[in-house]
Formats: structure tokens, sequence, C-alpha cells
């Protein structure tokens, strides 16, 4: 049995991950999906002081009073920071590292700095009654949709679970400073086919922290794919536990 820590990404809650947790636990294994301070069940606490930090803070927190071990910690998109955050200081807790369609930093680096669009939505926010609190992307034609997603009940759904993210996540560094976190095998999983116009990734460097060749998968779906390809993404993440 292998322990899933699934990371929702930035506007989300654990909710998003409600088809794909199902189908991890029916083979055999332990899952946890948790709300990140400020989003589902936790959007009472969002204030202008929650930032990455305390992500991390959320999910190390999480493992520690749990007592988790062999960790395979999922983070998707924004998240891709705060997994990173988390086994940097939990290094020998973490089996697997999976970067979902996620941002993958460097020590020192901000969502702002992976992905430069973010500071516009902080620019926007900023002119706004609350500067620190960034509402949700819209809902783009097709096939952008919300987050990837396009089918309207999914659409439908997704919107009972986004709401507002604190400008500080996107704007305060990771911190990978730990060389024991190099040892941690890293899975790559990116969603293509429905990437915006003029979205660019980062690519993944052809060999990993710890020497191994990297480990680059694909979804042919939208970004949420843990919404519009569940199983497909279970198949992908059983195949690390």
């Amino acid at each position: 049995m292998s322990t899933y820590l699934l990371v929702h990404g930035a506007w989300h809650s654990g909710q998003a991950w409600e088809r794909v947790v199902p189908l991890l636990t029916e083979a055999g294994h332990r899952v946890l999906a948790p709300s990140l301070t400020g989003h589902g069940d936790k959007a009472g606490l969002l204030g202008p002081e929650v930032g990455l930090d305390t992500h991390v803070d959320d999910v190390v927190g999480l493992i520690t009073e749990e007592d988790l071990t062999d960790v395979v910690l999922v983070g998707h998109s924004y998240a891709g920071l705060v997994v990173s955050g988390a086994a940097n200081r939990l290094p020998g807790r973490i089996a697997q590292l999976v970067h979902l369609d996620a941002m993958v930093p460097v020590d020192g680096e901000r969502a702002t700095d992976i992905l430069p669009v973010t500071q516009v939505l902080i620019d926007l926010a900023a002119r706004s009654d609350t500067p620190w609190r960034i509402p949700p992307l819209p809902e783009l034609p097709p096939p952008g949709g919300l987050f990837g997603v396009t089918d309207p009940a999914d659409v439908a759904w997704l919107r009972t679970m986004v709401s507002d993210q604190s400008a500080l996540c996107l704007q305060q560094p990771v911190h990978l400073d730990n060389p024991a976190a190099n040892a941690i095998p890293r899975t790559h999983i990116h969603c293509v086919g429905s990437e915006p116009e003029g979205f660019e990734r980062r690519p993944v460097p052809a060999i990993q922290p710890n020497g191994t060749p990297a480990q680059v998968w694909e979804l042919e779906t939208g970004h949420d794919c843990m919404i519009t390809k569940p199983a497909e993404l279970a198949e992908l993440l059983l195949e690390l536990g």
C-alpha cells in the first residue's frame, strides 16, 4: 500500500480530486486530498497573509500529524511550488514527487517567475477594492474552457469549488535549499492538446536531480485532468505506487 497526497492548484479545493480518490483507494492505497488554507472547507481562512509558505506549512503539517511515510506527493498547477517546498522540508518521507501539469521551480523562484501572466492577475487585483484577492480565471472558448474543462456539466461542478486566491501565493519564493531532496524521484505529467495560444511550457531537464533520466508522461486533455480524465490519470499514478 502506498500513500498518495494530492494537492490542488490555485483557486481550486481538495474536491477537485473527487473522481480520482476512489480509483486509487479501490486499488488498495491510502489517499489524502486536503484543501489548502483559504479554499474548500478552509475558505473562511483566506486573507492577505495567506501565501505559498502557508500552503507548504499545510502539507508539511499534514504529513507530520498523520506520520505519513513513503508518500507519493502530487502537485497540480500552482501546487508544483507547494509540493516542492514540502519535499524540501521532509525529503525522507517522500517516495515520489509528481508535477501534474505544474509549475516546476528552482530555489528562490515565485509563481510570477515561472508563469509571468500571473503578474497581470496581480496587477488587475491591485486596482480593485481588495487588492490582495485574485478571482479565478474566466472561462475561455473551447478548447480552453474553465481550466481546460469544457463539458457544461463539469464546468458547472467546477464552479462550485473554485474561489479567490491570495496574491501572496504567487509572490512568495519557494525554498529549495535541502540537498537531500535531490534524491527524490520525480515524474512530470503534462496535459497536452488544448494549451492556450502562446503558452510555453518550461522544458524538463533530461536528467533528474538524482541523476536518473527524466520521466515525462502526457495526457491528451485540458489542464484539470483530474476532472476530465480521472481514470487515465489514476492509471498513471498507480504506476508510481
